[in-house]
């Protein structure tokens, strides 16, 4: 079966923007293929804000190359071809989503989305890229919510000082 897989950029103190949504601290290391690490998805999902965000710097899913997917109880289908809007129940949908063929589903960004689906059970793995600066404040990486064990699967540590972790979502949060 398909996993979900949330793969972010995370500032070391744990934000995934800063406090006016900028990602320019996000540095480029030219030693990270890119190309492989989209090479494992073929569909993406991400909650509005984000979309709405990527829209705004005059970008689109399209980019990607993969099926997108939009939580939104907002959007109008009509309005964004490029995208299915998933308008209730995302992690039905999701659910749904990971039991068809194909390649991973990347949860891109989205942190209020990530934690939604982590705690309906549907996130399988967490992918995070962690730069290294100190932003002080911003968008979290995850919001409140329940403690889920993670299990490290791997880490890289890049020349520019990202560090790579990835991890299993343990299959039953901790209360």
């Amino acid at each position: 079966m398909r996993q979900l897989v949330y793969s972010v950029a995370t500032s070391l103190d744990g934000f995934i923007a800063g406090p006016k949504d900028e990602y320019d601290w996000i540095i480029q290391d030219p030693t990270i293929d890119f190309s492989e690490v989209f090479r494992q998805f073929d569909t993406i999902v991400m909650g509005r804000r984000c979309y709405e965000f990527m829209l705004r710097e005059g970008r689109s899913p399209k980019e990607f190359g993969m099926k997108a997917y939009v939580a939104s109880t907002t959007l109008d289908a009509a309005q964004h071809p490029d995208v299915t809007i998933i308008s209730s129940d995302l992690s039905k949908a999701v659910v749904e989503l990971k039991k068809k063929s194909g390649k991973d589903i990347w949860l891109f960004g989205g942190g209020s989305t990530f934690r939604g689906l982590l705690d309906a059970g549907v996130v399988d793995r967490v992918e995070l890229s962690v730069i290294p600066v100190l932003l002080g404040g911003g968008i979290p990486l995850v919001p409140e919510g329940r403690r889920w064990p993670l299990r490290l699967k791997d880490s890289r540590t890049f020349p520019s000082g990202i560090v790579s972790l990835t991890y299993y979502v343990a299959t039953e949060p901790q209360l």
